[in-house]
């Protein structure tokens, strides 16, 4: 009876998942979207079961060599679309049918909620109109003060291996800096955690960051109950480290509502809007905006605010570090380009090493600005993003299906000999003599849903960037970059350099 049951229902299944994919995959063939044959029920899982976050990369292209620059796989029930062309992306980054996240996203819900990054519809328009005037230009360069502090703090401590000899891992020293400062530009406090280097909540987003990219690619850890079957050990990590950041989070807050509500009640608060005597905002963190708007006239709860606070902990702080570890990579690879720079930076801010950057210096660095430019094309901080079609929808000229899981695949796109001469290569000067397709070039995304804190992080890495240069000169030592297609881009062998201190002549 048992086997006939279980027979039957296995008959069911293989049914129901013919029936489920058929119209999809002759709209894929319709369209001239390839790709590899699939099995009943599991489709193409197994292609990726020996792969990981390192191996990703090599995957992406033998797909490539293969199928084309774009194609599609089947994961059990779920179709996915990936994209490695730039003409399609236009279309895909630029419509209003393509503005929510694919479903892989739906494993940073426990640790981010549903923030600015993972929200949709009109909750997702009322956060981004709380958080754009927060970016504006006026507001972000009073940051720049706490850029420049961060960074001294990150210079004095390479002091001690600057040698000329001693390899350095840039990524943990640049994670430590970049946490320091969106700690106190997005909560307002000082965390202190490059004099602290086993800070619990560095770890805690490098080891959940690592869990959920590996994930995404793992048939049994994709879904929770098959997670925490077949890994539990893992799962158990996931979620301690996940609590941890939530009560960090909780408890900034929760002193910062307090301290909020005194000072509105002894008369010292000011409103938003208010300016000082020479007619510029006072600097607030952006806790400090949330925590006094409204949405519909109703105030945003501690729990509103945490998955917006832990967004922005997330995204403003391994993104940068990413980008500015592999921009300096680049730049000690490369002495002429260095040379470069700190002729540039000597003639814009001076000899004095310890003196403070403003933002004027730092619009006037323009060579560094194509330097990093270069750095995110090559070594883009997210390598991969992803939309869902929320209803059938023409992408250049293709009919994609509803519910289409879409990756666009930034790292290879942004290696395309199509759009790029010498597409591997790290020549800051195309910017100044090449045309290039502003959709060829997304290292922050683009359209509707682009970052909205890509000022604050340019801002952020020309000062860091520049603040190192100033104090030491990048020497090319250690192993090359392997690259990791992690939440966003690491590399298995570390982001090394050597440092000597700089010599002013």
């Amino acid at each position: 009876m048992f086997l006939e049951l279980f027979l039957g229902f296995f008959t069911f299944l293989l049914i129901w998942d013919f029936i489920h994919k058929r119209r999809k995959n002759k709209l894929f063939k319709n369209a001239g979207i390839p790709g590899p044959k699939g099995l009943p029920l599991l489709g193409n899982i197994l292609k990726l079961i020996n792969e990981n976050t390192e191996t990703l990369t090599y995957f992406n292209k033998s797909m490539r060599t293969k199928y084309g620059k774009i194609w599609r796989m089947w994961f059990f029930h779920q179709d996915r679309v990936f994209v490695q062309d730039p003409k399609y992306f236009e279309s895909i980054l630029s419509s209003q049918q393509v503005i929510s996240k694919n479903n892989s996203y739906s494993l940073l819900l426990p640790w981010l909620g549903d923030g600015l990054l993972l929200s949709t519809g009109s909750k997702w328009h009322a956060r981004r109109k709380i958080f754009t005037p927060t970016f504006h230009f006026k507001i972000l360069e009073q940051f720049v003060e706490i850029f420049d502090q961060q960074s001294t703090v990150m210079a004095k401590k390479l002091y001690d291996k600057a040698d000329g000899k001693t390899v350095i891992d840039m990524f943990p020293v640049v994670c430590l800096t970049a946490l320091d400062i969106i700690a106190e530009t997005a909560m307002g406090v000082k965390i202190n955690a490059q004099m602290n280097p086993d800070f619990p909540y560095a770890k805690a987003v490098t080891e959940v960051s690592q869990i959920i990219a590996t994930r995404v690619i793992k048939g049994n850890q994709r879904y929770d109950i098959p997670f925490m079957i077949t890994a539990p050990h893992i799962a158990f990590r996931l979620k301690k480290h996940i609590s941890l950041m939530h009560d960090f989070t909780d408890t900034v807050i929760k002193e910062r509502r307090v301290a909020l509500e005194k000072s509105i009640a002894d008369g010292s608060n000011k409103p938003l809007d208010v300016s000082d005597d020479m007619g510029v905002k006072k600097r607030m963190a952006f806790l400090d905006v949330l925590l006094q708007s409204t949405v519909d006239g109703k105030p945003l709860s501690n729990a509103d605010i945490r998955e917006e606070v832990d967004t922005f902990m997330f995204e403003g702080h391994d993104t940068t570090t990413s980008g500015i570890s592999h921009t300096c990579y680049l730049i000690a690879r490369h002495p002429e380009i260095q040379q470069k720079l700190f002729d540039e930076i000597r003639q814009v801010i001076g000899d004095d090493k310890n003196k403070a950057i403003t933002t004027r210096e730092l619009q006037e660095l323009k060579y560094l600005d194509i330097v990093i430019k270069e750095g995110l094309r090559l070594y883009p901080p997210v390598p991969i993003i992803g939309r869902m079609t929320d209803s059938d929808v023409v992408l250049n000229g293709k009919l994609i299906p509803a519910n289409t899981n879409i990756t666009l695949l930034l790292y290879a796109a942004l290696r395309d000999p199509e759009y790029f001469s010498n597409p591997d290569e790290f020549i800051p000067e195309r910017f100044l003599n090449e045309k290039i397709d502003p959709f060829a070039n997304v290292p922050f995304s683009a359209g509707p849903r682009n970052c909205i804190g890509q000022k604050f992080a340019l801002l952020e890495m020309k000062s860091t960037i520049s603040k190192l240069l100033r104090h030491f000169e990048l020497l090319p030592l250690g192993a090359e970059v392997r690259p990791m297609q992690n939440l966003i881009l690491r590399s298995a062998s570390g982001i090394n350099v050597g440092l000597r201190p700089r010599v002013y002549s």
